[in-house]
């Protein structure tokens, strides 16, 4: 064998090795043949054919990008600062090759620009109490701009909102208030149904008047338990009375 038949060997060996692609089980590989599109391989050992083939490698794992925190006047004119996390994945690896030039950018811009427009459509008071309706239509929104650059939104979560100084004060002040209103809707409540109770309960004095009497000896009784005491014991008018009309006889 001639020293240039094992220089040949050599280099066929070297450019083989150099076509072997591994591809791991969370990764594709889009192929162009001559700039064209052949198909996506993977995963485990593959063969490329170098320089007539490319390759592009395609993640299919979630991922998290954070959309930066951003200032967002609501829509009962307050300004606050608002950022939120996206988790998405790819469904087709093709798609994010040949349509779209920066999947992240292009998803970071357009979570951006959403996140502006439907956080300015809603009050400071929707923003903070209703922010699961909030983050399902962030999702379903970016999802449909981005299902034809193959990549799936699977959620949207707004994680933190600042509001300024003086509404954090305003916000207490009407929480306070809130709750105040409450008390005193509760303990009017509760008047209202003890003056029905007492209404009753002197409409069964007033049919059976024996009641009444059976009432003043318990209130005696239960003035009696005190020491030191001084009792003074009311007369019926029906036996002053009676006195009278003797003492009138004689």
């Amino acid at each position: 064998m001639t020293f240039l038949t094992i220089v040949f060997l050599i280099l066929v060996l070297v450019y083989l090795f150099a076509c072997l692609r591994i591809i791991q089980e969370y990764d594709r590989l889009v192929v162009f043949t001559l700039g064209r599109v052949t198909g996506v391989i993977g995963p485990g050992l593959r063969f490329v054919w170098v320089p007539f083939q490319a390759t592009n490698r395609v993640g299919l794992r979630i991922t998290t990008m954070d959309i930066p925190t951003q200032d967002i006047i609501t829509r009962d004119n307050i300004s606050v600062q608002t950022s939120a996390v996206c988790f998405f994945r790819v469904t087709d690896p093709l798609k994010v090759v040949v349509k779209v030039q920066n999947p992240l950018q292009a998803i970071n811009q357009m979570a951006q620009t959403t996140l502006r427009s439907v956080v300015g459509q809603h009050e400071l008071d929707e923003l903070l109490s209703n922010r699961e309706a909030i983050n399902a239509k962030l999702k379903e929104i970016i999802d449909r701009q981005t299902e034809e650059w193959g990549i799936q939104i699977l959620s949207v979560e707004i994680k933190d909102v600042t509001i300024p100084e003086n509404m954090k004060r305003a916000i207490a002040q009407q929480a306070e208030a809130e709750r105040e209103r409450r008390a005193k809707i509760v303990s009017a409540q509760g008047e209202y149904q003890a003056a029905e109770k007492l209404a009753e309960a002197a409409k069964i004095m007033m049919d059976q008047p024996g009641t009444m009497q059976l009432r003043q000896l318990q209130t005696l009784l239960e003035i009696s338990v005190e020491k030191n005491s001084t009792i003074v014991f009311p007369l019926p008018i029906d036996l002053l009375t009676l006195i009278h009309d003797a003492a009138a006889k004689k």
